[in-house]
């Protein structure tokens, strides 16, 4: 075609310090700085250090269950979790998220799926401790079904 090249896929840029192997599964909450490869699978929360620019990448053969929580966010596996990126997310070809993706930039590949909502945010920072804030609150008021007696106990 006309001055179209094909083009090779971009390696993402980033030192990777941490690598939690194929043939390694994890359960526990992960806190890390500086870059995190997932190859294997994780049970629990993966967090960057605050004030870091943490990169964490999950292959095609990852599996993380869990929400994730970091400045740049690559996923070409599966994540069953919600992904908060304050920088930037890139969903590859083969990417599978069941849950809300909460995102600043997104570059997001044929092939890629989420099952939940996507939520642009430009300030994510303010937007996620409000969060935290109002699901903190909400589970500390009480729920209260109101029930009619005509209703034969059915509740709205």
């Amino acid at each position: 075609m006309l001055g179209k090249k094909k083009q090779k896929p971009r390696r993402p840029t980033g030192h990777f310090d941490t690598l939690i192997s194929a043939k390694t599964a994890v359960e526990g909450d992960i806190h890390f700085s500086g870059g995190l490869h997932v190859d294997g699978r994780v049970r629990g929360k993966v967090v960057a250090e605050e004030g870091s620019d943490g990169v964490l990448r999950v292959s095609e053969v990852g599996e993380v269950t869990g929400d994730i929580m970091a400045p740049h966010v690559i996923i070409n596996g599966t994540v069953h979790g919600d992904v908060y990126a304050s920088a930037h997310l890139e969903l590859a070809e083969k990417a599978a998220i069941n849950g809300n993706v909460y995102y600043n930039l997104i570059e997001m590949a044929m092939g890629a799926s989420v099952n939940g909502n996507l939520v642009h945010q430009r300030e994510p920072v303010g937007l996620l401790t409000q969060e935290k804030r109002s699901s903190d609150q909400e589970a500390a008021q009480p729920q209260s079904v109101q029930q009619d007696p005509d209703d034969g106990g059915k509740s709205e």
